[in-house]
């Protein structure tokens, strides 16, 4: 028999587990994990598999980091890989081969400083400047369907901004908004 609090404990070790990008990586490919990503704001299409039998391609990974960085500055940082596992992962949800639009990927300290003196709702200490967020949208697939299969995932932070047409993913605590 389980003690309260010895039940506490393991309904929480529990919980943790499954909100982990370790706790669904048994979901994604085993042998293969591809993405299909166009940026919006440079045009620039890539196709990758970026994860072959149990590794993450290093080439792959810089050409990830290639696309998704900061277009207004050219700067370059490297993408958090478990990003990609989330993304693969909602493709896998969504049960779709489409390509992801990506309106926001690496954003440098000045641009996110410039964003937050010009827009709302950009974090000052944004996960976008360490490449751990995204911003995307998967045409063809509504944006609600989209936003439900991310929260499904527990994985990190999911935002829901219909009015600009993306969700918001990161590899953050899972939260949403």
């Amino acid at each position: 028999m389980l003690s309260r609090r010895q039940f506490l404990l393991m309904a929480t070790a529990g919980c943790a587990a499954t909100l982990s990008p370790a706790a669904f990586a048994n979901v994604l490919p085993r042998h293969e994990r591809s993405l299909r990503l166009y940026n919006l704001h440079t045009g620039e299409k890539l196709t990758t598999t970026y994860w072959v039998d149990g590794e993450y391609v290093n080439d792959e990974l810089a050409a990830v980091n290639y696309l998704l960085r900061d277009y207004r500055n050219d700067a370059i940082d490297q993408i958090d890989p478990r990003l990609l596992d989330q993304i693969c992962l909602l493709r896998h949800k969504l049960d779709s081969n489409g390509t992801f639009h990506i309106i926001s990927g690496y954003r440098s300290q000045q641009t996110n400083a410039w964003l937050r003196r010009h827009e709302t709702g950009v974090a000052k200490n944004s996960l976008h400047m360490q490449g751990r967020a995204i911003d995307l949208r998967l045409p063809g697939v509504d944006l609600k369907h989209v936003r439900k299969a991310a929260l499904a995932m527990h994985a990190g932070g999911v935002g829901y901004y219909p009015k600009s047409n993306f969700v918001h993913l990161d590899t953050g605590r899972p939260r949403f908004w």
